[in-house]
């Protein structure tokens, strides 16, 4: 199935920014190939406080405008808006006001995990975020090391508030059967709220939104509208219905001998 006029809250669309697209060339191209996925709103989200970007607020706004001019001169019928993938570390609430948003009110916050393990101070980072009306969208939790070894942790971090998103090739099958069979668990047991793209280039990291909301629609015939509403009212920042959330099984590992 195809839906039209999706949202992707999670893409590194911006030329030359971070380890997403290499040039304005293959933005382009990026864009193309989005709005032939259904793709017609995209939150730039470069990669912000990791080990090797810095993508300041003011910094991102600037060429998301640029970008947004060359797509309007090329036809490209595509809107998007300016976010940050934010990585999680200790100096995160010093930096907030350098911090962009899914939602221009910043009620949500995209916010990238160590992909090994989950930080001991994650809780008290949703707290201090919660005081300051922000609550943080997980990226991608299905291809946490730790959160896959134990997902129950994912299940805590939503009793404490905390959203997340999945990436559509992990849904697809992208990045393997554990990955795959932990995000369809997280999403049949409601701790994960939209699914995005998280591309990066053409060749190996595109979109693959359409397949997988097939996937979705395999699943659960309510799931796309019902993730494809999400990512509009958490890009407006508008509340949205969790529904019930229940405890997720432990994936277990595939031998071949």
């Amino acid at each position: 199935m195809k839906i039209n006029n999706l949202v992707d809250l999670h893409c590194h669309i911006l030329p030359a920014i971070d380890d997403g697209s290499p040039s304005l060339e293959a933005s382009l191209e990026l864009a193309r190939q989005a709005v032939a996925d259904g793709i017609r709103y995209i939150l730039a989200t470069p990669h912000h406080m990791d080990r090797h970007y810095l993508n300041h607020a003011g910094d991102v706004a600037a060429a998301v405008k640029a970008f947004q001019a060359e797509l309007d001169a090329n036809d490209i019928p595509l809107t998007i808006f300016p976010g940050q993938e934010v990585h999680l570390n200790g100096q995160l609430m010093e930096k907030v006001d350098d911090l962009l948003g899914i939602d221009t009110g910043r009620h949500y916050l995209l916010l990238e995990l160590p992909h090994e393990m989950v930080p001991s101070y994650l809780d008290e980072m949703i707290f201090q975020l919660s005081c300051e009306g922000i609550t943080p969208v997980i990226a991608h939790p299905e291809r946490n090391a730790q959160i896959i070894a134990e997902p129950q942790r994912l299940y805590k971090l939503a009793e404490d508030g905390a959203l997340a998103q999945v990436t559509a090739t992990s849904l697809v099958g992208t990045f393997g059967d554990q990955v795959q069979r932990t995000a369809k668990e997280f999403v049949k047991c409601g701790l994960v709220q939209v699914v995005a793209s998280d591309a990066h280039t053409l060749k190996n990291r595109g979109f693959a939104m359409t397949k997988a909301y097939e996937v979705l629609n395999e699943m659960n015939s309510k799931y796309p509208e019902r993730f494809a509403t999400n990512a509009r009212d958490l890009l407006n920042g508008e509340q949205i219905d969790i529904g019930g959330i229940e405890i997720p099984r432990k994936q277990r590992k595939h031998w071949l001998f």
